[in-house]
């Protein structure tokens, strides 16, 4: 996969799985979503049409918005949480040794992640476009490292948990094809 598919990729699922679907930041790439699977060679192009089939089906739901807040922001016990130090810690707390890790990392490689939002930096979607910000800063090892050290040692349990979550088929289907981009780096 060339850089610059890469790089969209990346802040294209980065966004989904940061950004409420009625956002004005996801808002406009929802069409680019549903045409995913035209934006590189996928090596199961008829999984990836499958799993695009599902986006455009459930991305008029009025219950969208409602099922991210499920599993993104919480309300209760959410099914998939998606920060990695939910996953690294053992007793599973937010802002453990493994988010002071990676933010010393993020601040080694002057990114510093700002959205507004009070939360770890270690959230699947904020990792997807910090990797993309080093992509396009020309930092490919830096940006590698990001993924083999920080994102993928916790991204297979967190995506089982999101694939068979029962709130949204929608962020199912987002996460077989989120999967499917992480083998390919």
């Amino acid at each position: 996969m060339n850089k610059i598919a890469s790089i969209t990729l990346a802040k294209l699922l980065g966004a989904f799985f940061y950004y409420p679907p009625n956002s004005n930041v996801t808002t406009p790439l929802m069409q680019a979503l549903l045409h995913i699977n035209h934006l590189v060679k996928w090596p199961d192009p008829a999984f990836i049409d499958k799993q695009c089939s599902i986006l455009a089906n459930h991305m008029d739901d009025p219950e969208l918005n409602y099922q991210f807040s499920l599993l993104f922001e919480g309300q209760g016990t959410m099914p998939a949480p998606p920060w990695g130090s939910f996953y690294l810690d053992k007793e599973h707390l937010l802002l453990s040794e493994s988010q002071a890790y990676y933010r010393k990392f993020l601040q080694q490689h002057g990114l510093t992640l700002n959205t507004g939002i009070n939360e770890p930096e270690d959230q699947f979607g904020l990792m997807l476009m910090a990797y993309a910000m080093l992509l396009e800063n020309n930092n490919a090892v830096v940006a590698k490292k990001l993924i083999n050290e920080h994102l993928m040692i916790w991204s297979s349990a967190y995506l089982k948990k999101l694939k068979q979550n029962r709130v949204s088929p929608f962020y199912q289907a987002l996460a077989e094809i989120v999967d499917q981009y992480l083998q390919m780096l």
